[in-house]
């Protein structure tokens, strides 16, 4: 096995491939990630944009009244200064 092991001998550009191919998949890799994180990004913001596009036009009722402060049962006591 010695011998047939010492017979073999490397690629002189082994290394330079594997390293060239290595660099290759991880570029590819941050620039899938990328696209991934801006289309999440993008969705995101749009259905933020639709859902408070879908709030009715004319504002809900908050105070149904003339203004006047009366209050239906007893208030709190307040205190005096």
């Amino acid at each position: 096995m010695r011998a047939l092991a010492g017979g073999v001998l490397p690629d002189p550009d082994a290394y330079r491939t594997a390293r060239g191919e290595w660099l290759r998949r991880e570029r590819r890799r941050r620039l899938v990630l990328t696209v991934l994180v801006a289309v999440v990004f993008a969705l995101a913001t749009l259905i933020g944009l639709w859902v408070l596009n879908q709030a009715p036009a004319n504002p809900g009722v908050i105070f149904n009244g003339d203004g006047a402060a009366a209050a239906d049962g007893p208030s709190l006591p307040r205190r005096l200064p």
